[in-house]
């Protein structure tokens, strides 16, 4: 028996637009109605999710990619960068005029062009370029470019004197190894291909999830996940029930146990009426 479903947020949650569809909003209503525990498990920090999931009503949060989970109650997992980590990355994008993210509890900050880019307004707005439109070269040339190349721009960043949880970098998917090489007290995951989260080691969506359980006194085989991107497969199969998307990569369908519609034609709703926890 299914007791709690957790849904990554783009591709999965919301549209290409970033919206919520109707038929997402019904489901989830109908879902938690039947007593069924609904939250979110994204590498989206908690700063305005509620403008990002269309003030959907929610019971449980694992954000960051599981650094941070909390419900409106309490709070259930705290585990930020150790600072000396924190410095090294900080150190990294300084000398390397680097564009990057640094995500607290309640503010993100640090590259200018990157923070626009993660507005909801602008994510809209990219929706509507035609298919053609060269958005991945575009991004490819942010990635070398960066507008404010002052020495120790990142260090005198009043975040950093608050836990940070993630960093979100500008990078493509072929600098993936060396990153690695350079901070191995990290993981990283990638929900497109244009930029990486970085977290502390051991850190994922499953990992969020089983704390909540384990909280929550749930099974993880009472536990339902939907999601689309590379850094879900993990999630997709350590819960009982993993959905894929039919936006998905190949590999994140071959993980899961079911792949629904995509996330533009009722997905959720239909991966949610296939196994009958609702009507």
């Amino acid at each position: 028996m299914i007791k709690a479903i957790f849904f990554d947020i783009d591709g999965t949650l919301v549209n290409d637009r970033s919206k919520a569809l109707a038929s997402t909003k019904r489901a989830i209503s109908y879902a938690r109605k039947n007593g069924i525990l609904c939250g979110v498990a994204t590498g989206r920090s908690p700063v305005k999710i509620k403008e990002v999931i269309d003030e959907l009503e929610l019971d449980m949060y694992v954000v960051y990619n599981g650094q941070l989970v909390f419900t409106a109650e309490r709070t259930i997992v705290d585990q930020p960068f150790d600072q000396v980590v924190l410095s090294k990355i900080v150190e990294y994008a300084d000398k390397n005029h680097r564009q990057i993210i640094f995500g607290g509890r309640d503010q993100l900050a640090g590259s200018t062009t990157m923070l626009l880019g993660q507005s909801i307004l602008i994510k809209r707005l990219v929706s509507l370029l035609p298919k053609k439109f060269p958005v991945r070269l575009m991004k490819k040339g942010l990635q070398m470019f960066s507008p404010h190349r002052q020495k120790k721009r990142y260090e005198a960043l009043e975040i950093l004197d608050e836990p940070i949880y993630q960093c979100i970098l500008l990078s493509q998917e072929s600098e993936q190894e060396k990153l690695e090489e350079r901070f191995p007290e990290c993981s990283f995951q990638r929900s497109n291909a244009y930029t990486v989260d970085i977290i502390p080691k051991g850190g994922s969506k499953l990992s969020g999830i089983a704390a909540f359980a384990k909280d929550m006194g749930i099974e993880m085989t009472e536990i339902m996940a939907f999601g689309d991107h590379y850094n879900d497969i993990e999630m997709l199969e350590g819960v009982g029930i993993g959905v894929a998307m039919g936006n998905a990569q190949k590999e994140v369908k071959q993980a899961a146990d079911y792949v629904t519609d995509t996330n533009e034609k009722d997905g959720i709703y239909q991966g949610l009426k296939h196994y009958g926890l609702i009507y």
